[in-house]
C-alpha cells in the first residue's frame, strides 16, 4: 500500500469518546490509545478493513470509505428498487455461498421459495444491530447471517462477536413486535471436495496442502480432514486429474465463466477485452461492485479464493479465448488471510511467467499486490494498465496463432 492512497478506515476525533470498545474489539491489535493526548488512533498498515470497530462504535466515530452504514443500506435499496425482497442473506465473503447452495440454505429454515437478496460483506463482524432493525422495519420479512463456521474466520473473531449480537437481537426484535425466527444465524465454510473416480492416488494433494488437510489412505483415495482445510485451492491446483476441487471454484466452471464472456466482449472492436483475478481478499471494491468499478472498459472481474490457488492454466486459456489482457490482484505476504503456502503460489507464478514469455504475451499480464486498506489503489492501476493494452492493441492482433 502506498503512502498516498485514501485510507479505508478513519475515526472522526470530533466524535469519539474515547470508551475503547474499538480497542478491546479489534482482532489484529490495529487500535490505539495515543499516551500525549489518550486520542484512539488507527494503525493502518495494521488493519484489515473487517469493520468490526465501526459496528462496534457506540457513537458512529468510525468511517468507512466502503461498507459504511448508509451504503449497505443504498445497497439493499438500489438491489430491490420498491419491491422488498422476503429474505435478506448477508454472507461473509471469505465464504460465500453459491446460489444454489442459498437456496438450499432457505429451504433447510424452512424458507424455500421465498424471494432473497444476497449481500457480500468483509466479515460477518461487519453488521451493526442498527442496520438490522432498519431493514426488518423497511418491510424484509427475514435475515439470514451466513457465518464461517467457528475456528474458520479470517478475520479471527468475527464470527464469535456476530454470533452474540445475533442472538442478543434475536432478543432485542421480540420487543419490537418482530418474531424471534426472524433473525438466523447459518455456519458455513467452503471445503475441498473429491470426485473420487477420478482420483488415482497419486498423492500430490497431500505433499502440497500447507495446512496438513488431507492425509494418504492405504488402498484408497486421500481423505480429507474438514476440519483443518480451509478451502484455500493448493490441492486443486496440483491434481493432475481434477480429482479435488474448491466447491464454487470448480475448473471447468470457471473456464466456463470467463469463455463465455470472452465471446461478448471480443464483439466491442473499439475497446480491448481485459480479465481482472483477484483474490477475494485484496480489492473488495472491485469485487463487490465490478460494474461500477469498471464501466466502459470491456473488463470482467474472476476472484479467486487464494493467490495459491490460481491456476496458470487458466491465465494462457484467457488469452486463447481471445482476452487482450489479463491482470492479476493478489494479497501481500503480510495481508494474506491464508498466510500458509505462499512459496506455492510464488513457484507457480514462475511457471506462468515463463510460459507467457514462450509465447511473447508477458506485455500483456501484470500482477499487482494490493490491500483492502487503501480505497484507491485498484482503480489507479487497472486505469493504467487498461492504457498500456489499449496501445499495444493497435499495434498488433494479440491473439493470432492462439484462437482455438
Amino acid at each position: 500500500m502506498n503512502d498516498t492512497c485514501l485510507a479505508a478506515v478513519s475515526i472522526d476525533q470530533d466524535l469519539c469518546s474515547r470508551c475503547k470498545v474499538c480497542y478491546s474489539l479489534c482482532p489484529f491489535e490495529a487500535i490505539y490509545q495515543q499516551p500525549e493526548d489518550g486520542r484512539i488512533k488507527i494503525d493502518i498498515q495494521k488493519c484489515q478493513v473487517c469493520g468490526i470497530c465501526s459496528s462496534s462504535c457506540p457513537v458512529s466515530a468510525i468511517e468507512m470509505a466502503y461498507y459504511d452504514h448508509e451504503g449497505l443500506l443504498e445497497h439493499i435499496r438500489e438491489a430491490t428498487g420498491n419491491e422488498n425482497e422476503d429474505t435478506l442473506v448477508i454472507m461473509c465473503r471469505g465464504n460465500s455461498p453459491s446460489s444454489g447452495e442459498i437456496e438450499d440454505i432457505l429451504a433447510a429454515q424452512g424458507l424455500g421459495g421465498n424471494s432473497y437478496l444476497s449481500m457480500r460483506v468483509p466479515c460477518a463482524g461487519r453488521i451493526p444491530m442498527d442496520f438490522i432493525f432498519n431493514v426488518l422495519r423497511s418491510g424484509t420479512k427475514n435475515i439470514i447471517s451466513v457465518q464461517c463456521q467457528d475456528g474458520f474466520c479470517r478475520m479471527k473473531e468475527g464470527t464469535s462477536i456476530e454470533t452474540r449480537r445475533m442472538l442478543l437481537g434475536m432478543a432485542v426484535i421480540q420487543q419490537f413486535g418482530y418474531p424471534r425466527d426472524a433473525l438466523k444465524v447459518v455456519k458455513y465454510s467452503r471445503k475441498a471436495m473429491w470426485i473420487n473416480q477420478e482420483c488415482v492416488g497419486c498423492d500430490k494433494c497431500v505433499f502440497i496442502c500447507p495446512y496438513d488437510a488431507i492425509i494418504a489412505e492405504p488402498f484408497s483415495s486421500p481423505k480429507v480432514i474438514e476440519d483443518k482445510c480451509v478451502g484455500c485451492g493448493a490441492c486443486q491446483l496440483v491434481c493432475p486429474h481434477k480429482a479435488i476441487q474448491v466447491k464454487g471454484y470448480e475448473f471447468d466452471n470457471v473456464l466456463a465463466s470467463y469463455g463465455g464472456a470472452a465471446k461478448r466482449m471480443r464483439s466491442q472492436r473499439d475497446l480491448p477485452a481485459i480479465l481482472v483475478f483477484s483474490c477475494q481478499w485484496s480489492e473488495f471494491s472491485a469485487l463487490d461492485d465490478p460494474e461500477r468499478m469498471l464501466k466502459g472498459k470491456n473488463a470482467m472481474v474472476m476472484e479467486v479464493p487464494c493467490f495459491k490457488g490460481m491456476d496458470p492454466v487458466h491465465v494462457v486459456n484467457a488469452f486463447r479465448h481471445g482476452f487482450d489482457g489479463v491482470m492479476a490482484v493478489v494479497c501481500s505476504d503480510t495481508d494474506c488471510k491464508l498466510q500458509k503456502g505462499r512459496d506455492v503460489a510464488d513457484r507457480q507464478l514462475e511457471v506462468l511467467q515463463n510460459a507467457l514469455k514462450k509465447l511473447g504475451l508477458s506485455d500483456r499480464f501484470e500482477l499487482h499486490e494490493l490491500s483492502p486498506r487503501c480505497g484507491s489503489e485498484f482503480a489507479a492501476k487497472f486505469d493504467d494498465f487498461h492504457e498500456k493494452i489499449m496501445n499495444l492493441s493497435k499495434q498488433c492482433i494479440v491473439t493470432r496463432g492462439l484462437q482455438p
